[in-house]
C-alpha cells in the first residue's frame, strides 16, 4: 500500500513539473506571437510594404500553423514532447532572426510564415495539453489545463508591453533579435516534460470509470475513424474557427485599429497586455467550471459574451477607456474556450489522443486565424476602416455560441462504437 501511494505521489510531482514548464513554454510562445502586430506598422514605414502584405505573411503562418498542428500532435502523442517542442523552439528562433535580416518580402515571409508557423504547431496548446492531459489525475485535469492555457495569456500580457518597449529603445531588427534568443534559452523547458508517457493516460486518479470496456484501448486510427463520423466533434471543429478568426484579428489589427481611433501608440500594447492579464484569470476560471459542469454550456456563453464585445466595437465611440474595457471583457473570454474545447475533445474521446485530436480541432482554428488576419487587412486598406469585421465577427459568434449547444459530449464506449448511429 506504501509503494501504491508513493507511485501516485511521485506520479503526481511529474505532472505538476509538466504543468510548470508547460505553463512557460505557452508564455514564450504566445507571449511573442501576440506582438506580432506592433511591428506592423514600423516595418510598412521603414520597408514600405503594404499593410495588406504583411497580414498575408502573418495569415499564412497561422494556416501553416494548423495544417502541421495533426502531424504534430502525433507524433507528440506517440513519441513524447520533448523532442518536438525543442525542434519547436529552434524554428521560432530561425524564423524570427530571418524576419529581422530579411530585405525582401518573400524572405520575411519565409520566417514569420513558413518557420514560425511550423514552429508554433510543436509548441502550441495541442502538444502541451496533450502531455498534461496524460501526466495529470483525472479529477484534476480540466483546472490543470486551464492553469496551462493561463500561460499563453501571462505571455500576452508580459510580451506586449516588453515589445514595445523593445522597439522603442532598440528598433523592430533588434527586438525581432532579442526574442529569437529568448526563444533558444526556452528550449531548454522542453527538458522537464520529460515525464510525459505517450499513449498512457496518467495512472492516478479514477480512469477506469470512463475507460474503455474490457480494458481495450483503441488504437489511434480507431479514434480517428470515431472522430470523424462523431457529429459533435464536427460542431468543435467549426465553433473553433470562429475562435481563431476573432483572436488573431484582434492580435494582429487592435494596435492599428487604436491609431485609426486617434489613440496613442502605447494604446495598442496596452490592450493586448490587459488581455492577457485578464485571460489569466478566464482561463483558469474556465478550468475550475469545466470540472464541474458539462463544458460545451460556458463554451456557448463565452462565444455569445464575444459577440456582444466586438459589437459594441462598432457602435460606442473608441476612446482609451473603451479600448481598455474591451480588452479587460475580451480577456475573460480569450483562451477560455482552449481548456474548455479540449476538456470535451478528452471527455468524449479520452486523453491518450488528445494532442491528436485537439491538433485537428485546432487546425480549423488556424484556417479561421488566416481568414481573420489577412481580411483584416485587406477591409481596413480598401475600406479605410474595420467596421466590416467587426460586424462580422459578431455574428460569427452568435453562430458559434448556437452550434455548441447540440454538441453530445458523453464518454464513447465500445456498446456505442457498435451502434455508430447513436454517436452524434
Amino acid at each position: 500500500m506504501h509503494d501504491k501511494h508513493s507511485s501516485a505521489a511521485r506520479s503526481l510531482d511529474a505532472g505538476y513539473i509538466v504543468l510548470i514548464c508547460g505553463f512557460l513554454a505557452l508564455a514564450v510562445s504566445f507571449g511573442i506571437r501576440a506582438t506580432f502586430g506592433l511591428f506592423v506598422l514600423p516595418i510598412h514605414a521603414d520597408l514600405g510594404w503594404s499593410i495588406t502584405a504583411l497580414s498575408l505573411t502573418l495569415a499564412v503562418q497561422n494556416l501553416l500553423w494548423g495544417a502541421a498542428q495533426p502531424l504534430a500532435g502525433a507524433l507528440a502523442d506517440t513519441r513524447g514532447a520533448p523532442a518536438v517542442m525543442i525542434v519547436g523552439f529552434v524554428l521560432y528562433a530561425a524564423g524570427l532572426a530571418t524576419m529581422a535580416y530579411s530585405s525582401d518580402l518573400m524572405v520575411f515571409g519565409l520566417g514569420a510564415g513558413l518557420l514560425i508557423g511550423f514552429a508554433q504547431s510543436a509548441i502550441g496548446f495541442p502538444i502541451v495539453l496533450g502531455a498534461i492531459g496524460r501526466t495529470v489525475p483525472e479529477e484534476r485535469r480540466s483546472l490543470c489545463l486551464g492553469i496551462a492555457t493561463a500561460g499563453g495569456s501571462f505571455g500576452q500580457f508580459v510580451f506586449a508591453p516588453l515589445g514595445q518597449s523593445l522597439l522603442a529603445g532598440f528598433g523592430w531588427i533588434n527586438a525581432l533579435l532579442i526574442m529569437s534568443m529568448i526563444c533558444v534559452g526556452a528550449a531548454a523547458l522542453a527538458l522537464g516534460m520529460r515525464a510525459d508517457k505517450p499513449g498512457k493516460e496518467s495512472n492516478t486518479g479514477n480512469h477506469t470509470a470512463k475507460g474503455p470496456v474490457d480494458g481495450v484501448e483503441p488504437g489511434l486510427r480507431t479514434v480517428l475513424s470515431q472522430a470523424a463520423r462523431h457529429r459533435g466533434f464536427m460542431l468543435l471543429v467549426a465553433g473553433f474557427f470562429v475562435c481563431g478568426f476573432q483572436l488573431s484579428f484582434i492580435v494582429v489589427h487592435l494596435p492599428a485599429f487604436a491609431a485609426l481611433c486617434g489613440l496613442s501608440a502605447t494604446s495598442g500594447s496596452t490592450g493586448l497586455a490587459l488581455i492577457g492579464l485578464f485571460n489569466i484569470a478566464g482561463t483558469i476560471a474556465a478550468g475550475l467550471i469545466g470540472a464541474h459542469y458539462r463544458p460545451k454550456f460556458p463554451l456557448a456563453m463565452i462565444y455569445f459574451g464575444r459577440a456582444i464585445a466586438c459589437t459594441a466595437m462598432v457602435l460606442v465611440p473608441v476612446t482609451a477607456p473603451v479600448l481598455y474595457g474591451f480588452s479587460v471583457v475580451m480577456g475573460l473570454l480569450w483562451l477560455s474556450t482552449v481548456p474548455l474545447t479540449s476538456g470535451v475533445v478528452s471527455q468524449i474521446f479520452g486523453p491518450k489522443y488528445l494532442g491528436t485530436l485537439f491538433g485537428i480541432v485546432f487546425f480549423s482554428h488556424q484556417v479561421g486565424s488566416f481568414v481573420g488576419v489577412w481580411l483584416g487587412g485587406y477591409v481596413f486598406e480598401t475600406t479605410g476602416s474595420y467596421t466590416l469585421i467587426w460586424w462580422l465577427s459578431a455574428a460569427l459568434a452568435v453562430a458559434a455560441g448556437l452550434i455548441h449547444l447540440p454538441i453530445d459530449d458523453r464518454r464513447i464506449d465500445d456498446r456505442r462504437m457498435a451502434e455508430p448511429s447513436k454517436v452524434s
